[in-house]
């Protein structure tokens, strides 16, 4: 069986992403896979500083070039909170019926033994339907202005988003908010799933094991948090 890899929360269109840094990686690694998974937020059009319009164009043709480039490997996009708009939504509808290797899932996808979420679960407790209903508040949300996107660049400039994302998002809250949603779903222990993967919360996770799963998470390439691609195992 092939490689199969995860990332999430790249964040690509907002000024705090540092994922330029890692895409020549990605890609790369991509050439040699048969999965990827993008796990979420890959694109962040409500700090994008641009019309919603302007940004999807450029999110689709990243996604254009990446799948072009690596013919012989599948993609699955997971949608996370940042990239759920309903403009987006629309063109993926399209675009899924015209790139062959791409496919992309609303929630969660399940291969084999593992399932692939972006985790905003984690945010507070909830179920399908909490999240679907959480959800629904990003489809048509407008970008944020530059005010707040300054405020929130000296935000991550001087770091103190790192020690807040660890408070709020401590590992076994973390892991038990995303249970909980997966067996919702069925998608849990009992279904046989062994391995989950999921972003959100910024915050490098490796084989942490909860209640007979192992959870898994890259971080995220923005300035002060760590960041990795994950091979993952289906």
């Amino acid at each position: 069986m092939g490689k199969c890899y995860f990332v999430s929360d790249l964040h690509l269109l907002a000024n705090r992403s540092a994922a330029h840094q890692y895409l020549e990686q990605l890609s790369r690694t991509a050439q040699h896979a048969e999965v990827f998974v993008l796990g979420g937020d890959i694109f962040d059009f409500p700090w994008s500083g641009m019309p919603i319009q302007r940004a999807v164009a450029r999110a689709v043709n990243w996604l254009l070039q990446l799948t072009a480039s690596c013919p012989q490997c599948q993609f699955h996009l997971v949608l996370g909170n940042h990239d759920y708009h309903q403009v987006f939504i629309d063109r993926l509808v399209r675009l899924e019926r015209q790139v062959p290797n791409l496919s992309w899932h609303r929630y969660y996808v399940r291969l084999g033994n593992s399932v692939f979420l972006h985790g905003d679960v984690a945010n507070r407790r909830m179920d399908a339907r909490g999240l679907a209903e959480a959800r629904d508040r990003w489809l048509d949300k407008r970008r944020r202005g530059p005010f707040l996107s300054r405020l929130y660049d000296v935000v991550v400039l001087t770091r103190l988003h790192k020690p807040v994302a660890h408070l709020v998002f401590t590992k076994r809250t973390v892991v038990r908010r995303v249970l909980n949603y997966l067996e919702s779903v069925g998608q849990g222990h009992g279904d046989g799933v062994r391995d989950v993967y999921f972003g959100h919360t910024h915050r490098r996770l490796s084989n942490y094991r909860y209640r007979g799963l192992q959870f898994h998470n890259g971080g995220a390439p923005i300035k002060g948090m760590k960041f990795r691609i994950v091979e993952a195992r289906r």
